[in-house]
């Protein structure tokens, strides 16, 4: 652990991050939470931007939505109908873009969880807009700024108008078993239910389709490791996934500012030294670096290794859903969904990628976008 020279600590071993993301003396920091903090007070926070007894309260409550039952009995049917879908349009077509598919997927996928489901067309437009490849930086200090504010704004509501209302309206008539008839059981406002909602799309949309390229990039360029997924039962394939998560973690930064002075234990260079953070420090947990902590993830960390050997406490895919209070509570969904889509994609026969994706990053949370690879069919059936 050390401290940069703009001031922020950073965490890179597996030990010190966990306790860093389950520490009580830290706050979320850092995913626009700045804009956040600006809205009035009677406004209520989406979770993501939250911390203390009302988030664990609203974790408590929201729980039974992410359940391994749950996601078996009341979603994995829409990952299949969706899966097989995308899966027809490659074989009729014999080809297709896989971002695409994947952001299709993962689209339907959370709009089931969350409750998006009078949706008028154009979803995956609206939802393009509001998460563009590269993003400007709003303000009122300059031209480019204030178009990116007016943008912003504009997004926020084609995505109200067009998704979140026609949604709430609904429920406000009849209640279904969803987060958005949750909400308005909470006496949430309809612009509160829409920071929610914009929160889920990011965590469930976003990010499942960029895993699902990594994943496929990796089974397409390992041929030893594809063999493997194809061979194996759906708790094997999982495997395979969660290991290619941890060296691929979607969002590979995560920031937390310190309350009270906190108390690391040291690090890989340093085991046996403390550190204390003080209160009020920014503090950057590098997961991509802490996922590779030979200490934790065993013998040459850098190798995709599927059911490797962790240590007590580690899960398979390392802190890439994240740990603590806010760790991801769709991990479930998201594995499950990317297993339905690339097993199906992999029993195409002559599935091969045409051309690798493109790659670009967000380095504010070290994420990754992957764009352009193209799939196609070398035998049609």
């Amino acid at each position: 652990m050390r401290r940069g020279p703009d001031g922020i600590w950073q965490v890179s071993g597996y030990e010190e991050a966990r306790a860093v993301l389950r520490s009580t003396a830290t706050v979320q920091a850092g995913l626009g939470i700045e804009t956040v903090e600006k809205l009035p007070s009677r406004f209520r926070r989406p979770v993501l931007y939250r911390d203390g007894p009302e988030h664990r309260e609203d974790r408590r409550q929201t729980a039974r939505f992410f359940t391994p039952r749950r996601v078996d009995e009341h979603y994995r049917e829409v990952m299949v109908r969706v899966a097989e879908a995308q899966i027809d349009t490659i074989r009729d077509t014999g080809r297709g873009l896989l971002a695409d598919a994947a952001f299709h997927l993962a689209i339907e996928v959370a709009s089931a969880v969350i409750g998006l489901t009078e949706s008028r067309p154009g979803i995956r437009r609206r939802l393009e807009s509001f998460f563009p490849e590269k993003f400007g930086t709003p303000g009122l200090t300059s031209l480019h700024g204030i178009r990116w504010l007016l943008r912003q704004n504009t997004n926020w509501l084609r995505i109200y108008w067009g998704d979140v209302r026609p949604a709430v309206r609904a429920r406000r008539r009849r209640r279904r078993d969803d987060l958005i008839s949750h909400l308005l059981d909470e006496g949430c406002s309809a612009g509160e239910i829409l920071g929610e909602c914009i929160t889920f799309a990011a965590a469930g949309m976003v990010t499942t389709r960029e895993f699902v390229n990594v994943a496929a990039w990796h089974l397409f360029g390992d041929a030893a490791l594809l063999a493997r997924y194809r061979a194996a039962d759906e708790p094997g394939r999982i495997a395979i996934l969660q290991e290619i998560l941890r060296l691929e973690p979607v969002i590979g930064r995560l920031r937390r500012r310190t309350t009270a002075p906190l108390r690391l234990p040291g690090d890989r260079q340093d085991p046996g030294a403390e550190v204390t953070v003080p209160a009020g420090e920014l503090v950057d947990v590098l997961l991509h670096q802490a996922n590779l902590d030979g200490r934790t993830v065993g013998e040459r960390p850098e190798l995709l290794r599927p059911g490797r050997p962790m240590a007590a406490g580690a899960g398979a895919p390392g802190l890439s859903f994240g740990d603590g209070a806010h760790k991801c509570p769709g991990a479930a969904i998201a594995l499950l969904e990317t297993d339905v889509f690339l097993s199906r994609l992999f029993a195409l026969p002559g599935i091969r990628m045409a051309s690798p994706p493109r790659v670009g990053f967000k380095d504010e949370i070290a994420s990754y976008e992957l764009r352009g690879c193209e799939v196609v069919l070398t035998r049609r059936t």
